[in-house]
């Protein structure tokens, strides 16, 4: 679970990280208000659950409560990289002195929790050299450390007269960390303003959903509204689904399958659409409730099946396409490759259909290969708009 900047820094100031006083406007009026409430000059940023902000317009400086104003109102409604702006956040404009970047996040290489902190903050941290981050893991049964925070000062290259309240200021994000059961705290930038005092000026916050159930008050801060629909249509219905940028669904059994299978159309040409992995006993229901989330996805222009028979049975899968078809309407093609308990019965079913969108296919390498090509076909694909 993803918060915003301003829920991030509401939880911040709870467990003592200094961030800027501010306020949530829903609309000009409130923005406005908060404006003249905070004192001028102030900034006002669009509330979006995703990085690039600033370069899509979605922070800007207000002189005075007029220019707040149209700022919020030029704001609320903006589309940044797929997300609408429902909410700003106003705060009084900071004297930055220097920017630093910090995180801590859970390092799954690693299996243990590591700590970054870099003095070249205000940019994309993956375009800081190597050399310019320092990296500390943490002992989890120690916690953070004084030479945990000696360690990150020493290689980052902050400056020596704030080190100690940037030391105290990691320790208190690595607290955060833990008692919020995050993947991730990311501050960027962390500024040294004009008078020398540290202060978190943004924050990212990424919460394990498997801990929600030990953090009602954070789980209350979801709001489905900012969520991306594919997603939270498919874990209303229990299905493991991650969105991406691609054209081609892909709906398999099992995680390594479905990972291998992205790889495969990859390789072949294809953008996958999607991660979908139904799971390793799927009966039809589940068939027709996953495909219904992958094809509520516009820019699906062909669908990969691609299940190994093993709890799931071949034949089970088959009556699920055909029951999600006559449920659907579908209008690009579906390439359909089994293999495993029942394949025969499953291709079969699937060869006696009066189904003009099924293609099957023998191995994954040619399933591959055939659904990027029809992705690829426009005579293949029916009009989506026409279809639903």
């Amino acid at each position: 679970m993803d918060l915003l900047e301003y829920q991030g820094k509401q939880l911040f100031a709870t467990h003592g990280v200094p961030v800027p006083e501010g306020r949530v406007a829903v609309t000009p009026q409130e923005a406005r208000e908060a404006a003249e409430a905070l004192g001028f000059p102030v900034v006002v940023k669009a509330q979006v659950q995703i990085g690039g902000r600033g370069k899509a317009g979605g922070i800007k400086v207000a002189k005075d409560a007029a220019e707040a104003e149209a700022h919020a109102e030029a704001i609320l409604g903006m589309d940044i990289r797929g997300l609408t702006v429902h909410e700003v956040w106003v705060e009084p404009a900071s004297d930055i002195a220097a920017e630093y970047y910090a995180a801590v996040v859970f390092d799954r290489s690693a299996k243990n929790i590591l700590l970054m902190l870099s003095a070249a903050g205000g940019m994309d941290i993956e375009e800081v050299a190597e050399d310019q981050i320092a990296r500390v893991h943490v002992n989890p049964l120690v916690g953070f450390a004084p030479e945990d925070g000696q360690r990150l000062t020493s290689g980052s290259g902050i400056d020596d007269d704030v080190a100690d309240q940037v030391v105290a200021m990691m320790g208190k994000l690595y607290d955060a960390f833990v008692a919020l059961d995050a993947m991730l705290v990311e501050v960027n930038p962390l500024i040294v303003t004009g008078d020398r005092n540290v202060l978190a000026l943004d924050a990212k916050v990424s919460i394990d959903d498997n801990a929600l159930f030990r953090q009602p008050d954070v789980a209350e801060m979801r709001d489905p509204s900012a969520e991306d629909p594919q997603e939270q249509m498919a874990k209303e219905r229990g299905i493991t689904y991650v969105k991406l940028d691609g054209e081609v669904g892909i709906l398999g059994n099992g995680a390594g399958l479905v990972m291998s299978t992205l790889d495969v159309v990859a390789q072949e040409g294809g953008r996958p659409a999607n991660f979908l992995d139904v799971g390793g006993g799927a009966k039809a229901e589940e068939i027709v409730q996953a495909l219904e989330v992958l094809l509520s996805d516009k820019k699906v222009r062909a669908v990969l099946f691609n299940i190994f028979g093993g709890i799931t049975r071949c034949d089970e899968v088959a009556n699920g396409i055909l029951q999600a078809l006559d449920q659907i309407d579908v209008s690009v093609p579906i390439v359909v490759r089994l293999d495993g308990t029942n394949d025969e019965e499953g291709r079969r079913i699937l060869a006696q259909a009066d189904a003009p969108q099924l293609h099957p296919a023998k191995t994954m390498i040619e399933a591959a290969q055939l659904v990027v090509e029809l992705a690829k076909d426009e005579s293949a694909v029916g009009s989506r708009q026409a279809g639903g």
